[in-house]
C-alpha cells in the first residue's frame, strides 16, 4: 500500500508549480516546515532562553527574522509561526517540543498552508491590487496578515522584489489563479 501513496503538492502536482508572467515569478514552495508556537503564560524567561538555545529568533509585531536554520514570523501577541528546511525538520514539533517544554505550545501547521514565493522588480503594482498593504511602504522583513479574494493570508516581505505569501492550503488553486489575473493585469 506504501507503494502508491505519493505526496502532492497543495496545488496537487508532484512537483511544485512556478507560473512566470512577464517579469513576475510566483513560485510553489513546498521544502519548509511550518509550526505555530506561542509562549505559555508565566513562562517568559524559559520560552527566551529555549529560542535563544535553537537560534529562533522572536521578531516583534509585524516583522520576520531568520535565524541560522529557523526563521520566525510574528502572528499574535506572544505568537509566531517558525519555518524550517522541511527536509531536516519534516516533523517541526518534535524537533521545537524537547526544548521549549511546557514553556510553549507548538502546533504542525505544514499542511495546512500553501506558500508561494513572489519575485519581480517592483511587486507593488500586484500586491496593491490585492492586498490592503501598502507595499512599496513595507520595510525588508515585514510580516502581515491580510486577505486576498477574501482568504486570509500571510505576507511578508523577504526583500526589495520578493516576497513569501501563505494562504489556506485549501485554497491554493483559487489563491494562484488571484495571483496569476491580477499579474497578467498589471504587465
Amino acid at each position: 500500500m506504501a507503494d502508491i501513496l505519493k505526496p502532492l503538492t497543495a496545488l496537487g502536482h508532484g512537483a511544485p508549480e512556478t507560473v512566470q508572467i512577464g517579469p513576475l515569478r510566483i513560485a510553489e514552495r513546498f521544502d519548509v516546515a511550518l509550526a505555530s508556537l506561542a509562549q505559555r503564560r508565566g513562562q517568559e524567561a524559559a520560552f527566551a532562553k529555549a529560542a535563544a538555545g535553537l537560534g529562533l529568533p522572536l521578531p516583534g509585531a509585524a516583522r520576520a527574522e531568520a535565524g541560522p536554520v529557523l526563521a520566525a514570523f510574528w502572528v499574535a501577541p506572544e505568537m509566531w509561526f517558525v519555518e524550517a528546511p522541511f527536509a531536516s525538520h519534516e516533523d517541526i514539533v518534535a524537533a521545537l517540543k524537547p526544548a521549549f517544554g511546557e514553556a510553549a505550545s507548538l502546533t504542525e501547521q505544514t499542511d495546512a498552508w500553501v506558500r508561494f514565493d513572489l519575485s519581480a522588480p517592483d511587486l507593488g503594482p500586484l500586491l496593491e491590487r490585492l492586498t490592503n498593504i501598502d507595499w512599496p511602504q513595507a520595510p525588508v522583513g515585514y510580516a502581515s496578515r491580510t486577505v486576498i479574494e477574501h482568504l486570509g493570508v500571510y505576507l511578508i516581505r523577504r526583500g526589495a522584489g520578493e516576497a513569501t505569501l501563505y494562504g489556506p492550503r485549501s485554497s491554493a488553486a483559487s489563491l494562484l489563479h488571484a495571483l496569476e489575473v491580477t499579474a497578467a493585469s498589471v504587465v
